[in-house]
């Protein structure tokens, strides 16, 4: 036989009980509510165990996890991209690599502060507020590599983006200074992020952070890639980082933060290796 047995309605519960010598009886969505009540008297009185199968919303509670709060049953459809724990190993790798990146390279951070102070005024270090995880701000160090005047500019280049989306880039940017390009295409002018590392304003790995002024250009489905926190390098820079499109760059953020584990942030930290030596950096 194929297909559903019909026993009976509801009003029959007795007989098809009785009848059929049931001992358990399982309801599944969708049900009144107050058909589970008189249910819950009938089968006590029967001495039938009564047991209801949770709304599954189409497979997003499937293998989901059930915990009780307040002594009430409660599944959990979505976890915390990563968990508590993960989290923890992450913030102690990063401090160990930042102090690391930051010993090794502070003879070469004091020497290219020198040559930004020379080759343009201004400040050697510059200091971007950009929104990080859960949308709180931080000031995010670079090493300068544009005019003292370049955030006044932006607003009257915007016109001028070659990206896709809120994300604002120009390649021949006329606010970027002659040593600032080559600080760029090796991205030595993002050494001092060690320092937003070290802080735990940042992480060695996740999505790279955005100035405040993108982000309110941001919809209510980009908002994803500030789960976790922002990263020295990601999964868009070792994939696909001159690709102009901001949904593409989406994508690869939400893949990082879905498939996070030690094991991505290790393998793209190694791949971003090559990619620093190339001068691929904008």
């Amino acid at each position: 036989m194929s297909g559903p047995q019909i026993l009976g309605t509801v009003d029959d519960l007795r007989r098809v009980v009785l009848e059929q010598f049931i001992d358990e009886l399982f309801l599944t969505p969708p049900i009144d509510r107050e058909v589970v009540k008189q249910l819950v008297l009938e089968t006590r009185q029967l001495q039938v165990d009564l047991k209801i199968i949770p709304d599954l919303y189409d497979g997003l509670g499937w293998r989901a996890p059930l915990h009780a709060i307040g002594g009430f049953p409660v599944i959990q459809l979505r976890e915390r991209p990563i968990p508590g724990i993960g989290a923890a190993a992450k913030r102690v790798t990063d401090g160990v690599f930042a102090i690391i990146g930051l010993t090794l390279t502070a003879p070469l951070l004091a020497v290219l502060a020198l040559l930004v102070r020379i080759d343009s005024p201004g400040p050697a270090f510059y200091a971007s507020e950009r929104v990080g995880y859960k949308g709180r701000r931080f000031r995010c160090w670079k090493l300068r590599t544009m005019s003292a005047d370049a955030d006044l500019l932006k607003e009257a280049l915007r016109k001028d983006n070659e990206r896709e989306g809120p994300f604002f880039k120009i390649k021949n940017d006329p606010r970027v200074t002659r040593l600032g390009r080559r600080l760029r295409q090796f991205s030595l002018d993002e050494l001092p992020q060690l320092w937003n590392v070290l802080c735990g304003d940042m992480s060695m790995v996740g999505p790279r952070p955005h100035p405040v002024d993108d982000v309110t250009r941001y919809s209510v489905e980009h908002l994803r890639r500030l789960d976790v926190k922002p990263g020295l390098t990601g999964l868009w820079q070792v994939t696909a980082r001159k690709d102009p499109s901001f949904e593409r760059n989406l994508a690869l953020d939400l893949e990082y933060i879905d498939n996070w584990s030690p094991w991505l942030d290790l393998e793209i930290l190694f791949r971003s290796v090559p990619q620093v030596l190339r001068g691929n950096g904008e």
